[in-house]
C-alpha cells in the first residue's frame, strides 16, 4: 500500500490527537506517557502497511488508531512500572561534622586558646573550668576558692575581653563574618 499523504495526516491528527491523548492518559496517568504512544500511533500509521487507507474507511481508520494507541500506552504503562524509582538522598546534615568542619572547629579552638593568654589568669581558669569541663559556678568556686560572685564577673569580664581579641584578630575575620549572620 502507498504511504498517506501529508494532508491526510495532518487532518488525522487534527482530528485524533486530543481524543487519543485523553485516552492513552486514561491508562497511563501520565500526560508525557500518552503524548509519547500518541506520537507511536502516528508514526506507526505512517510506517505500517497494515493501517487501514482510504476515504470510505474512517471508522476503520478511527478504530485502529484507538487500538494502536490502547496497546502503545499499555506498553508505556509496563515500560515504566518496571522501572523502580530509586529515593533521593536525603539533603539533611549529617550528625558528625564533616572533615572540612573538623578541622575548623580545631583550627578554631587552637587560636581561642592562643587568645586566652591575653587575659588574667584567674579568667583563664573560670572560662577553661566552665567551657572546657562544663562545670557549674558553685564548682568552679570550690576548685578555685573564689565566690560564685566573682566567678560570675570574672566570667562576664574575661568572654567580653575575649570577644574584643576575637573581633581584632585578623584569623577570626572570615570566621566571624561566617558565623555573624
Amino acid at each position: 500500500m502507498a504511504a498517506p499523504d501529508a494532508s491526510d495526516i495532518a487532518q488525522l491528527l487534527e482530528r485524533y490527537e486530543r481524543p487519543l491523548v485523553r485516552y492513552a492518559m486514561s491508562i497511563t496517568g501520565e500526560l508525557e506517557s500518552a503524548r509519547d504512544a500518541v506520537q507511536d500511533t502516528f508514526i506507526r500509521y505512517v510506517r505500517d502497511a497494515a493501517a487501514p487507507r482510504g476515504a470510505g474507511s474512517e471508522k476503520h481508520i478511527e478504530a485502529w488508531l484507538f487500538t494502536v494507541a490502547r496497546h502503545r500506552a499499555i506498553d508505556h504503562q509496563r515500560k515504566n512500572s518496571r522501572i523502580i524509582p530509586m529515593p533521593l538522598p536525603e539533603d539533611r546534615p549529617a550528625e558528625s561534622p564533616g572533615p572540612d568542619a573538623q578541622a575548623e572547629g580545631h583550627d578554631t579552638e587552637s587560636a581561642l586558646l592562643r587568645l586566652l593568654d591575653g587575659l588574667t589568669q584567674n579568667q583563664r581558669d573560670v572560662i577553661r573550668l566552665k567551657f572546657q569541663n562544663d562545670l557549674s559556678y558553685r564548682e568552679i568556686s570550690t576548685i578555685t576558692g573564689l565566690s560564685e560572685t566573682n566567678v560570675g564577673f570574672l566570667l562576664h569580664t574575661g568572654l567580653k575581653k575575649l570577644r574584643d581579641l576575637v573581633r581584632a584578630e585578623p584569623d577570626f575575620a572570615d570566621y566571624t563574618a561566617r558565623h555573624s549572620a
